[in-house]
């Protein structure tokens, strides 16, 4: 063992910079490429990874307070302009004269506001005395052509276009009790022609007497609502341009109903069935062509009655049961009638006419239900057709042959001299008046309509068609 001592020396080396050989760390490595005399930043400095969590000393923001008064005065300037859209002024007609109100204010508050004044009206007694002078309404107002009730000036409010009239009160009546009395509508038929219906609906009138609460008076007050008669008006039809006739066919159906349908479609032709209701079931498939196709449905009734020698229940059961028959064999509605023989009387209308649309017979008999022979009925009818006639034909088992014989050539002759073949509905579509104010498809009895007496007169000449 050597004979020496090792000493250490208290005075600290200065770090030592090994070269990179190519083993140590990136970090390491990047350390020992630095070039002498470059100035590098250090992570104590700010930068870098151990930088981060410290913070640069914050520069004062001059512009800090303008943007905080900026917010401000939009905040306020949007609150000014929902307190002035919620307040706004609109337009409004009071008196005749443009005026304006505070949107949504009420009637009550344009009087306080604009501090308008009137005359109230008086409180009268039931035979129109005066029990207090300045007691009834405090004032008359009329919004848009409709009277206002006092008691509802402070909830009607005014939104901008109305059209206000403010006047002097009415005056009203005291508390009473009414004993009402009926005006029952009369019925008059007025004109002639193969076509009839409601033309104006019966409404009732009432007389009125008033027991007044206050005066113990009674008074007859009259009519207090004007009574609306009843008119059932007969017409022709009148095409405006060009030459149409009306096909139409009673006592059906029959088992030549479908044929007669096939020479119908053939000719370009359509036509309106009549038919009756207890032969409907039996033929339930004929009734649902018809409905099927362009051509029209309209009842006989029931049965081959007279109607005129019904009245009452039973006339309206007649009415009913062929109406419903042939709505549940087509599956719609039909209100149109043509009665047997033609026949409907004026206490007929009175006793069922909210049960129909229409009453039609027609304007030539083609006596086919005779069994003439086809050349016979196709004579009669060329020799009397018209424009915007009605020609009556007949759909049953006894004249189904002669029915398919004469109806090609028939259809053939209209046609060559100028007319075209229609169903009813679409003959009265080409008369400008009866188009506007006659639906055959349906019932039209308003509300509050009801049905009338018969009328001792009757105005046959009134409404002729010429």
């Amino acid at each position: 063992m050597p004979n020496y001592t090792t000493s250490y020396s208290k005075i600290s080396k200065k770090p030592h910079y090994r070269r990179s050989n190519g083993n140590q760390l990136p970090s390491a490595r990047r350390k020992g490429k630095r070039r002498p005399g470059a100035q590098y930043l250090h992570h104590t400095q700010g930068f870098g990874r151990h930088g981060r969590g410290r913070m640069m000393p914050r520069r004062n923001d001059s512009r800090r307070p303008y943007a905080i008064i900026a917010v401000a005065c939009a905040a306020l300037l949007f609150v000014a302009s929902v307190v002035w859209y919620i307040n706004r002024s609109v337009p409004i007609t009071l008196n005749g004269s443009e005026s304006s109100v505070r949107i949504n204010s009420t009637i009550q508050q344009l009087i306080d506001d604009q501090e308008l004044s009137y005359r109230a009206g008086d409180l009268l007694a039931v035979d129109d005395s005066v029990l207090e002078k300045r007691g009834g309404e405090a004032y008359s107002v009329v919004l848009n052509g409709e009277q206002i009730d006092n008691a509802e000036l402070d909830t009607t409010q005014l939104t901008g276009g109305e059209e206000l009239t403010i006047g002097d009160g009415r005056d009203v009546y005291e508390e009473h009790e009414v004993q009402a009395t009926a005006i029952q509508p009369t019925l008059t038929l007025k004109g002639s022609g193969p076509i009839q219906y409601v033309e104006t609906w019966g409404i009732p009138g009432r007389t009125e007497v008033w027991t007044g609460a206050v005066s113990g008076i009674t008074a007859d007050r009259g009519v207090v609502q004007e009574v609306q008669n009843c008119v059932v008006r007969a017409t022709s039809v009148s095409p405006a341009d060009g030459k149409y006739v009306a096909l139409t066919f009673d006592e059906g159906p029959s088992s030549y109903t479908e044929q007669i349908l096939r020479v119908l479609s053939d000719a370009g032709a359509t036509a309106t069935f009549f038919m009756q209701g207890d032969r409907v079931d039996a033929n339930q498939a004929a009734v649902a062509s018809i409905a099927a196709s362009d051509n029209e449905l309209g009842s006989n009734g029931q049965n081959d009655v007279d109607l005129t020698t019904l009245s009452g229940d039973d006339l309206r059961q007649q009415l009913t049961q062929g109406f419903d028959a042939i709505d549940r064999a087509a599956d719609t509605t039909c209100a149109l009638l043509r009665p047997p023989y033609g026949l409907f009387s004026e206490q007929n209308w009175t006793e069922a006419m909210d049960l129909v649309s229409a009453v039609v017979t027609w304007n030539i008999d083609s006596g086919d239900y005779l069994l003439p022979g086809a050349d016979s009925v196709i004579e009669t009818v060329m020799g009397s057709v018209g424009n915007g006639d009605i020609i009556l034909l007949t759909d049953n088992d006894s004249c189904g042959e002669q029915t398919l014989e004469l109806l090609p050539t028939l259809l053939s002759r209209l046609q060559d001299a100028g007319y075209q073949i229609v169903s009813l509905s679409e003959l009265i579509k080409t008369d400008e008046e009866l188009a506007d104010t006659l639906d055959l498809s349906r019932t039209s009895m308003p509300a509050d309509a009801v049905l009338p007496h018969l009328s001792l007169e009757i105005d046959e000449g009134e409404g002729e068609s010429e």
